[in-house]
C-alpha cells in the first residue's frame, strides 16, 4: 500500500483547466494508437504499399514518444517544450514528405523529388527553430526564410513535378495526393500561425495571445494521423482494385 501511494505521489497533478496538458496526453495516446493500427495492418497489403504504411506508423510512433516527453516537461516547467517539439518535427515532417514520393513512385517519381522535398522541409524547420528559440530578435527574417521553404513545398506538390506525376497516375493515387496536398496547405498552416504567435514582430497584434501549444497539439494529431489514414485508404483501394483485376 505504501509503495502504491508512493507511486501515485510521483504522478504529476493536472489542473481541470490545464488544456495544454490535456492535449499533450490525448495527442500521445491518439498517435500511439494510430501507430499500433498502421503497424498491425502492414501485412494486409502488397509489398509496394508496405513501406508507405510503415512510414505512416513511424511518423505517429515518433510523435507519440516525443509527446510523452513534452507532456512531462509541461507538467514540471509549465512552459512550451519548444526544443522537444522541433526534435519531433525534424524527424516526422521529412517523413511526411517521403510519403509523397512513395505514392508517386507508381507514376515514375525519381529520388530527386524525394530529396528536394526533404531538403526544403529541413530548411523550413531549422530556420523556424532559429527564429523561435535561438535568435528571436530576428524572428521575422528567420520566419521569412522558413515561409519561403514552406511555400516551395506547396508549389511543388500543387503545381510542380509532384502534381504532374499525380495527374499521370490518376485514379486513387491522384485523389490521395490531392488530400495530402490539402493537409499541407491547410493543416500545416497552423505552424506558421503558431510561430507568429510565439515570436515578436508586426504580427503580434494579430496572433499574440494565442495558446500555441494547444493549437500545435491538435494540429499535430490531425496532420500526422490524417496523413497516415490517407495512405492507408490508398493502399486499401489499390489492393482491392488489383484483386478485382486479377
Amino acid at each position: 500500500m505504501q509503495n502504491l501511494n508512493a507511486m501515485i505521489s510521483l504522478v504529476p497533478k493536472m489542473a481541470p483547466d490545464d488544456y495544454v496538458g490535456f492535449t499533450f496526453f490525448i495527442g500521445a495516446m491518439a498517435m500511439m494508437a494510430a501507430s499500433a493500427f498502421f503497424f498491425f495492418t502492414m501485412n494486409d497489403f502488397d509489398r509496394k504499399w508496405k513501406t508507405s504504411i510503415l512510414v505512416s506508423g513511424l511518423i505517429t510512433f515518433i510523435a507519440a514518444v516525443h509527446y510523452w516527453y513534452m507532456r512531462d516537461y509541461w507538467f514540471v516547467n509549465v512552459e512550451s517544450p519548444t526544443f522537444f517539439r522541433y526534435v519531433d518535427w525534424i524527424l516526422t515532417v521529412p517523413l511526411m514528405c517521403v510519403e509523397f514520393y512513395l505514392i508517386l513512385k507508381i507514376a515514375g517519381a525519381k529520388p530527386k523529388l524525394l530529396w528536394k522535398l526533404i531538403v526544403l522541409s529541413v530548411i523550413m524547420l531549422i530556420t523556424g527553430y532559429a527564429g523561435e528559440a535561438i535568435d528571436p530578435e530576428n524572428a521575422q527574417i528567420w520566419g521569412l526564410v522558413s515561409g519561403i521553404a514552406y511555400f516551395a513545398i506547396v508549389y511543388e506538390i500543387w503545381l510542380g513535378g509532384a502534381a504532374k506525376l499525380a495527374k499521370a497516375a490518376g485514379g486513387s493515387v491522384l485523389k490521395a495526393h490531392k488530400m495530402l496536398c490539402w493537409f499541407v496547405l491547410v493543416g500545416w498552416a497552423i505552424y506558421p500561425i503558431g510561430y507568429m504567435a510565439g515570436t515578436p514582430g508586426w504580427y503580434e497584434g494579430i496572433f499574440g495571445g494565442l495558446n500555441i501549444d494547444v493549437l500545435y497539439n491538435i494540429a499535430d494529431a490531425i496532420n500526422k494521423i490524417g496523413f497516415g489514414l490517407v495512405i492507408y485508404t490508398l493502399a486499401v483501394r489499390q489492393t482491392e482494385a488489383e484483386q478485382l483485376s486479377a
